[in-house]
C-alpha cells in the first residue's frame, strides 16, 4: 500500500471519528440539559419551547451523524473503491479526450454525489422539519429547486469548469494562477448579479410596505451611513417558517432582505435592532475580510494543485489509474477536506469574533435590550438550543452560544 494511501485513510479516520465523536457530544450535552430551562432565559422561555428546541437540535444532529458515515463511505467508494475510474469511463465512452470529456466526467461524479445524499435531503426536509412544524415545502416545490439548481449548475458551473480545464491544459506552469483569476472574478459576478438574477428564482422579493418600520429603517439607515438598492420581503414562509434577515450584495446592488416570517414575529424596535446587527458586519467589512481570506486560501489551494497534478503517484494512491486534468481536480476538491477539517475551529473562532462586533455595533445604533429580546424570540421560534455542547461549538458554531451573546449584549450600555 502506497504511504499516502496510509495518509490518506488515516485522515479519514481521524476526521469521521472527530465528527461522529461531537455529534456524540452534542446529543448527550443537549439531551441532559432538556429538563430545565437555563436560569438566564427562564423567564422569556418555557420548558416546553426548550424541550421543543433540544429534541429538534438531538434529531439533527442523529441526521448528521449518519451523514458523516455516508459522506465517508461515498468519498471511499469514489477513490479507493473506483469509483472515480468508473466516472471516467462512462465519460470516455462518449467523448473523445479533452474538455468535454473532463465536463462529462466531473458531471457524473456530481450527480452520483446528488443521488446519493438526496434522501437524506428528502427526510431533513419531509420528515425532521415537518415533524417540528417547520417545514412549508411541497414535494413539487423541492423538486422545482432542485430542477432550477441543476440548470443553473449546468449553465454558470459549466462554462466556468470549461475555462479552468482549458488553463490548465494551455496556460502553462503557472496555469493555477490563472484559473484561480477566473475562478475569483467568477464569484464576483455571482455577488453582483445574485440579488438581481438568481435569488428571484427561487423566491419572490417585494418592496417594504410597512411604512411605519419603512421609515424606522431608513432612519437607521442614514445614522449608519448605509445606502441600498431597497428594502425587500422575501417569501420565506413558502419553503419553511424559520426566520432571518440579511443584506446581499456589492456596490450599487446591495439590497436588505427581511424573510416575511421575521416580519410577523417581531416588534419594528426589535426588527431595526436585528439589522442594526447586519450593518455592523458591513460597517466592520466582515464580507470583505472574508472574502479576501477565501480567495487567499483558493489561491494556495491552486497552487498547491499545480504542484500535486503532476504527481502520477497521487493519482494511483488514491485508486485512479487514469490520470487527466479533470481527474486531478476531482481528486484534489474530494481528498482536501480530510485534511483541513481540524482548521474549522480557527474558521469558527473569527467568525463569533465578527458576530460579536456586529452586535457592538448594533448597540451603538439601536437598543441593546432590543436586540436580545429579538434573539431570543428568535432562538424559541426557530428551536435553537441554549445549551450547546462546549467543544461541538467550537467546531462547528459561526455564532456565540445563545448564553454568551445575551450575557455581552446585557453588559452593554444603551444604544440611543
Amino acid at each position: 500500500m502506497h504511504p499516502f494511501t496510509v495518509l490518506f485513510l488515516a485522515a479519514l479516520a481521524l476526521t469521521t471519528s472527530i465528527r461522529l465523536y461531537l455529534a456524540y457530544r452534542q446529543y448527550r450535552h443537549v439531551h441532559a440539559c432538556r429538563g430545565s430551562v437555563p436560569p438566564a432565559f427562564a423567564e422569556q422561555i418555557e420548558l416546553g419551547a426548550h424541550q421543543k428546541a433540544a429534541d429538534y437540535t438531538c434529531e439533527k444532529t442523529r441526521l448528521g451523524a449518519a451523514g458523516t458515515l455516508i459522506d465517508s463511505a461515498l468519498l471511499l467508494a469514489l477513490t479507493l473503491g473506483g469509483g472515480l475510474d468508473l466516472a471516467d469511463r462512462i465519460a470516455s465512452h462518449y467523448f473523445d479526450p479533452g474538455i468535454a470529456r473532463g465536463i462529462a466526467f466531473i458531471a457524473t461524479i456530481a450527480i452520483a454525489c446528488s443521488i446519493v445524499e438526496l434522501p437524506l435531503s428528502l427526510y431533513r426536509t419531509f420528515r425532521l422539519e415537518a415533524r417540528f412544524g417547520f417545514n412549508k415545502m411541497t414535494l413539487r416545490l423541492f423538486a422545482l429547486d432542485l430542477l432550477k439548481g441543476v440548470i443553473l449548475a449546468a449553465a454558470l458551473g459549466g462554462p466556468l469548469l470549461a475555462l479552468i480545464l482549458w488553463l490548465m491544459e494551455a496556460s502553462g506552469e503557472h496555469w493555477w494562477l490563472y484559473a484561480w483569476l477566473a475562478w475569483t472574478g467568477f464569484n464576483l459576478l455571482i455577488l453582483a448579479i445574485y440579488p438581481s438574477f438568481i435569488a428571484p428564482l427561487f423566491n419572490k422579493f417585494s418592496p417594504l410596505q410597512d411604512e411605519p418600520l419603512k421609515r424606522r429603517i431608513e432612519g437607521l439607515l442614514d445614522r449608519c451611513g448605509f445606502r441600498s438598492q431597497g428594502l425587500f420581503v422575501m417569501d420565506g414562509s413558502r419553503r419553511s417558517s424559520h426566520g432571518n434577515a440579511y443584506f446581499t450584495g456589492f456596490g450599487r446592488s446591495k439590497r436588505i432582505v427581511f424573510f416575511d416570517t421575521l416580519l410577523s414575529r417581531l416588534e419594528p424596535s426589535e426588527v431595526e435592532a436585528v439589522l442594526a446587527h447586519e450593518l455592523g458586519h458591513f460597517k466592520h467589512k466582515h464580507v470583505i475580510k472574508r472574502m479576501i481570506w477565501l480567495f487567499a486560501a483558493a489561491l494556495g489551494f491552486f497552487w498547491l494543485l499545480g504542484q500535486l497534478m503532476q504527481q502520477t503517484w497521487l493519482y494511483h494512491a488514491l485508486g485512479a489509474d487514469h490520470p487527466s486534468m479533470a481527474m486531478a481536480l476531482a481528486l484534489f476538491f474530494l481528498v482536501l477536506p480530510v485534511f483541513t477539517y481540524l482548521l474549522q475551529p480557527l474558521l469558527g473562532m473569527y467568525s463569533r469574533k465578527h458576530e460579536f462586533e456586529a452586535d457592538h455595533y448594533a448597540t451603538t445604533h439601536a437598543s441593546a435590550k432590543d436586540l436580545e429580546q429579538a434573539l431570543v424570540k428568535l432562538y424559541k421560534d426557530n428551536a435553537s438550543t441554549l445549551t450547546p455542547d462546549p467543544l461541538h461549538s467550537v467546531f462547528y458554531d459561526s455564532h456565540p452560544t445563545a448564553a454568551t451573546r445575551i450575557a455581552r449584549l446585557q453588559a452593554e450600555p444603551a444604544g440611543h
